[in-house]
């Protein structure tokens, strides 16, 4: 099964390949240019989503899945939120998001640095119509100064709350992609899709011709 991700971000592109591998899933990127420009201009992840799926899916004429996820901290009302990967303004990067967080919650004790990761997913035919919705989350909190050198975005400075003796004391940055993509907002939510790809590539129509 070939499975377009509507997004030239290649951190994405590998981890959702590697979760996807196992259920025969080819997950394939656009090729430099090939997709139109979407604006994000949705108020939620999964607004945003659907709109880059359908967007991919229309252009290319595959099956088209689409990511929108973020970091939402509850001392800051939410934000970054949906502009989470331009949080530090549109030329900024990983270092950029991570040092304004850090400033936006100094002096904020621990029991209120409470946060959320959010992944949205969206898969859409290339006739336009959406064939699954999916969200799911990963509760945690942010710390004070980042810590390991896996994974990229917040991970560094987002360590899990999940009652797990592997996930105690450590970043999302600090463990192992498998251990990772067991707890990650992405990983719930490919496992609630996953269940849905047989049905979905048996019924899209084959892949249109340009």
């Amino acid at each position: 099964m070939r499975l377009l991700l509507a997004s030239t971000n290649r951190h994405k592109l590998d981890e959702l390949a590697e979760l996807l591998e196992p259920l025969g899933v080819q997950v394939e990127a656009p090729a430099p240019g090939a997709l139109p420009p979407v604006e994000e201009d949705r108020d939620t992840f999964a607004g945003n989503a659907e709109k880059k799926a359908l967007s991919a899916a229309r252009a290319s004429g595959l099956v088209a899945l689409a990511d929108d996820s973020g970091l939402v901290v509850d001392a800051l009302d939410g934000a970054p939120g949906v502009r989470s990967a331009r949080y530090a303004g549109a030329d900024g990067d990983d270092a950029a998001n991570n040092t304004k967080l850090l400033r936006a919650l100094d002096g904020v004790p621990d029991e209120r640095r409470g946060a959320a990761f959010v992944c949205a997913l969206v898969v859409a035919s290339p006739a336009g119509v959406v064939l699954a919705r999916h969200e799911a989350r990963t509760k945690g909190r942010i710390l004070t100064a980042p810590r390991g050198s896996n994974g990229f975005g917040y991970d560094p400075l987002f360590a899990s709350l999940e009652d797990d003796p592997e996930l105690r004391d450590k970043t999302f940055a600090e463990l192992p992609s498998a251990t990772k993509s067991r707890v990650s907002h992405r990983g719930r939510a490919l496992r609630a899709l996953a269940g849905d790809l047989p049905r979905l590539f048996a019924d899209s129509p084959p892949p249109v011709s340009h």
